[in-house]
């Protein structure tokens, strides 16, 4: 018996790294799982390879089940063929893991349009896109797990990842919302912020073999309880995976006020920042002020 016994998942994006370990591991669990990935290189450019088909073939050499998908998260109506290929072969869609992503990184100042609108246009339209389709028949059977792939570049920050962390935050704002939206048909939506040396981070190791913690599998089975029914109990949540500890983020929320009868003129602001405001400020590439941490 495994966690998801009798049902279907679909994971986007899941011929490689990170998705084809959830693959591998949905399966395990007893998932009949819609492999999906259309088998270019890491830009999104190129093809001519079938991942997708080959993760099927190790799911059915290990007695699972699974179909393969070609078709582009980023394109709307491909996204939709991509949901009918798993009420096709199995009947039902159960669990969607929005996992397919590209990287063109660049500074701000190097960075095309085109660099821009091509990652965005995989995580975050394609993130919605697969959702949007999913979701309706969730409602219908009153009964869903939604798994979005966010990232530390959105929730924190990286250098040149502009395109990168606009979208991942995206994704946790979508999240959010849908949480909210869906919660109450059955469906949980819930973000992971996953890490592990895939093609997208291999390059950081320069050769070097990479720590067992960077494992990309040690991610797949918070993914799987997310997608299960004993997970029920946690709905519009980011997670992540921080060598062998799974993690929970505080999500955005107002932890200080600074408050005066009938408001502020900007110069009252910069008198009195620092005084409130300034004790919980955490600097990102700028030197602290000296007023921080001193109060009149």
């Amino acid at each position: 018996m495994g966690l998801l016994d009798d049902r279907v998942a679909l994971v986007t994006g899941a011929g490689r790294g990170i998705g084809r370990e959830v693959a591998l591991c949905l399966a395990s669990q007893g998932a009949k799982v819609v492999v999906n990935d259309i088998g270019v290189g890491l830009d999104g450019r190129g093809g001519g390879e079938d991942p997708a088909a080959q993760v099927c073939k190790e799911i059915a050499s290990r007695g699972g089940e699974a179909v393969p998908n070609h078709d582009s998260v980023s394109d709307f109506e491909a996204a939709g063929r991509m949901i009918g290929t798993a009420i096709d072969a199995f009947g039902k869609l159960d669990i969607l893991v929005n996992n397919a992503g590209i990287v063109r990184d660049r500074s701000l100042l190097k960075m095309t349009e085109d660099d821009y609108d091509a990652v965005v246009a995989v995580h975050q339209k394609g993130t919605f896109n697969a959702t949007r389709h999913a979701a309706p028949h969730m409602k219908e059977a009153g009964y869903g797990r939604i798994v979005n792939m966010t990232s530390s570049a959105g929730l924190r920050g990286n250098f040149g990842q502009t395109n990168y962390g606009a979208a991942k935050a995206a994704i946790m704002g979508m999240t959010f919302v849908w949480a909210v939206e869906l919660g109450k048909y059955g469906i949980t939506v819930n973000a992971v912020a996953p890490s592990g040396t895939t093609r997208m981070t291999e390059g950081l190791y320069k050769g070097a073999e990479p720590p067992a913690n960077e494992d990309p599998a040690l991610n797949a089975p918070l993914v799987a309880f997310l997608a299960s029914e004993a997970a029920s109990f946690v709905n519009g949540q980011v997670l992540g995976r921080t060598g062998y500890a799974y993690t929970l983020f505080q999500t955005p929320r107002q932890i200080a006020s600074m408050w005066q009868e009938g408001g502020w003129t900007p110069e009252e602001v910069a008198d009195h920042f620092h005084e409130v405001l300034g004790q919980h400020l955490q600097p990102v590439g700028m030197p602290s002020h000296p007023l921080l941490g001193k109060r009149d």
